[in-house]
């Protein structure tokens, strides 16, 4: 069977979609949010279900078990980022770090990561009823590739100063040129 990819279009509006999920509700910044964010899931779900090979009913389902599992993953997502935030002022700290607090946080790490594979377990068990074992194998790679690049786009947003007073612009000519201009 041949291996597809998922072309850059797909794959950006699959990033925006699992960006737009973990984030928390607030009130759109962007009138025409609402309209986007429909468009992207209907594109996603498409992408979905042209690379999983599923069919109506089954995207249908899916899209009922994405919703019943959304709030507890953007929970943890939030969960995680805190604690990480903290261990980070901690570590910065050095020797003034506070070894109870830091102990806490590892803690609290550990925690997180079990609920995080409860939640994968329970998800899993939940896609059985109507996935395949390899539309769920497809399903968890699609899901790895978004995060993955998902991180990497942090990652170049972060070492291109974004929000950091760059001059605006400099991110999509380095994107360009594939070059990191000053």
């Amino acid at each position: 069977m041949k291996r597809r990819r998922l072309g850059p279009t797909a794959l950006s509006l699959l990033l925006a979609a699992t960006a737009v999920k973990a984030q928390p509700v607030t009130a759109p910044a962007n009138p025409n949010r609402a309209a986007l964010e429909q468009r992207f899931r209907e594109q996603s779900a498409k992408v979905a279900q042209r690379r999983l090979g599923l069919t109506d009913a089954q995207l249908a389902q899916l899209a009922q078990s994405n919703a019943r599992f959304a709030p507890q993953q953007n929970q943890l997502v939030v969960q995680e980022r805190e604690m990480r935030r903290q261990l980070r002022v901690e570590m910065t700290a050095g020797d003034q770090a506070n070894q109870q607090h830091v102990s806490a946080l590892l803690d609290d790490a550990v925690r997180l990561q079990k609920q995080r594979i409860a939640l994968v377990e329970a998800e899993q068990k939940d896609l059985a009823r109507f996935l395949t074992p390899v539309q769920r194998a497809g399903y968890l790679a699609l899901q790895a590739q978004v995060r993955k690049r998902a991180q990497e786009l942090a990652r170049d947003n972060a070492t291109q100063g974004q929000g950091l007073g760059q001059r605006p612009g400099v991110g999509l000519r380095r994107r360009a040129t594939g070059k990191r201009l000053p």
